[in-house]
């Protein structure tokens, strides 16, 4: 058993700052009452403990005292992606079978759910008191969340309040807990590195300055005005943020403490522009079935591993299965889910206690973590392996190129071929890329065509879509 989290943040350090939000603030006595009020409107519904709700709204702090309600009724949360169409959120409804959607507005979408109810439905609604647990059991599920479905149908991942919490340890043991602690969150809350944030704040005693949706202009405007101190974020938004502080010649004062950049491989030209701007960037490692991260780079290591994803947390175990030095990366621990719900029910994540994450990396002599790229995005061509983001590394090296997404073509001859599909911001021509990635990579990695695109093609958690590339062509 763990302690009821919202009833013991409250009770130890109710009146320092847990939430931010469009310059207004809130208290963790203040989030316990308001989400507390929030559960005993949902009860009045009919809504019971260990009952699953839906909830489908935009990060605001309406949401934050949503799902803190939801979780001191007791209810399992299944967290809907609100960018996605109404065919795949009405897959996720039957999949997951949730006994009530709660949405932020009724016309907000109409996928004609049996049991549905707005905030306004709870907020106006005669209250219903309810037992309020002192201890919540730590096999409870908290969250469920979609995989990205980068490879077939997203399967609903059941989070334990034990993943959070081993999660939120782990990443406290590595990164510190300072009492002045404030993530700045710009990241959707049905996301797990959104909704990571919530638990940390609760576990730690945290700030949470959240904003709706990422703007570079006002991120950049909060780390330099020293408001916050850490953030997470994936690699496209780091380059907004370089972008911007270089083109106000700002840099990032020394209270910053650390920008966790996950969703995939960080180009190695971002991670230098940010140690000119003293941005302290930490490449991280996770996914939605370890709760958030499993490796985090330390600050200590930052230069002198430039690209990695640093080492395991303290509780998560990494290994490569293949016989190569090179192979698939698998996760133990006790952030890890124990399984799937729906369609995916039957489907073990777990081989003899290890989590297969179908990502390809290796473990260089000390143990730091590298990850080089899905293995369901590898290229092979003429038998040789070519890794994508390899090459989009090599590309945004370019001064014109601001984004690159590279994907593999059927070819005759070679079996796959790469090709590449470019976002920039001053004007290039084909032959010039063409002669600059000649200086960059052997010839048979060089991409056989090239495309200019105005935007690359990103998931609701920012991570570019390879396989809808080929759809700009």
């Amino acid at each position: 058993m763990l302690p009821n989290l919202l009833l013991k943040r409250a009770h130890l350090t109710p009146d320092r700052i847990a939430l931010c939000y469009l310059g207004k603030e809130w208290t963790f006595q203040q989030i316990y009452d308001e989400s507390t009020a929030f559960a005993e409107g949902l009860h009045s519904t009919g809504i019971l403990p260990g009952m699953r709700i839906a909830v489908l709204a935009t990060s605001n702090s309406q949401l934050v005292i949503a799902l803190y309600g939801c979780m001191q009724l007791g209810c399992e949360i299944v967290m809907l992606n609100e960018r996605l169409s109404d065919e795949e959120l009405k897959y996720q409804l039957y999949d997951s079978k949730p006994d009530a959607l709660l949405v932020d507005s009724l016309e907000k979408r109409n996928l004609g759910y049996r049991q549905k109810f707005s905030y306004d439905d709870i907020y106006y609604r005669e209250r219903k008191a309810f037992y309020i647990e002192d201890e919540w059991s730590k096999d409870r599920i908290i969250t469920i969340m979609y995989t990205s479905g980068t490879t077939g149908r997203p399967k609903g991942v059941r989070q334990s309040l034990e993943n959070h919490v081993m999660n939120a340890t782990g990443s406290a043991l590595h990164l510190g807990v300072h009492p002045n602690d404030c993530w700045l969150c710009t990241v959707p809350l049905f996301h797990i590195s959104g909704f990571s944030i919530l638990m940390r704040s609760l576990f730690y005693g945290m700030t949470v300055s959240l904003h709706t949706k990422f703007d570079a202009e006002s991120v950049v405007d909060e780390i330099v005005g020293g408001k916050v101190t850490r953030m997470s974020l994936v690699a496209v938004m780091l380059e907004r943020i370089l972008s911007v502080l270089e083109n106000r010649n700002q840099f990032v004062p020394s209270s910053f403490q650390s920008m966790l950049v996950g969703g995939g491989p960080v180009p190695l030209s971002y991670l230098e522009r940010a140690i000119e701007r003293n941005i302290p960037v930490l490449q991280t490692y996770g996914m939605t079935e370890t709760s958030s991260q499993t490796t985090t780079l330390s600050s200590e290591d930052a230069i002198r591993k430039l690209g990695s994803a640093g080492k395991p947390l303290f509780f998560a175990d990494v290994r490569i299965d293949g016989e190569e030095k090179m192979g698939e990366i698998c996760i133990k621990g006790p952030h890890v889910t124990k399984g799937y719900i729906g369609a995916a029910e039957t489907k073990k994540p777990l081989m003899d206690g290890w989590l297969h994450t179908g990502d390809i990396g290796y473990l260089d002599e000390e143990g730091y973590l590298f990850v080089v790229d899905r293995r369901s995005d590898l290229i092979i061509s003429g038998g040789e392996n070519i890794y994508p983001a390899e090459l989009e590394q090599a590309l945004v090296k370019h001064p014109a190129v601001v984004e690159a997404g590279v994907t593999g073509q059927q070819d005759d001859k070679w079996g796959q071929v790469p090709i590449a599909f470019v976002v920039v911001k001053e004007q290039v021509t084909i032959d010039e890329l063409k002669a600059f990635m000649k200086t960059q990579m052997a010839s048979y990695k060089l991409p056989k065509e090239y495309y200019f695109i105005d935007a690359l093609p990103r998931n609701g958690a920012n991570k570019l879509m390879r396989r809808e590339l080929i759809k700009f062509i």
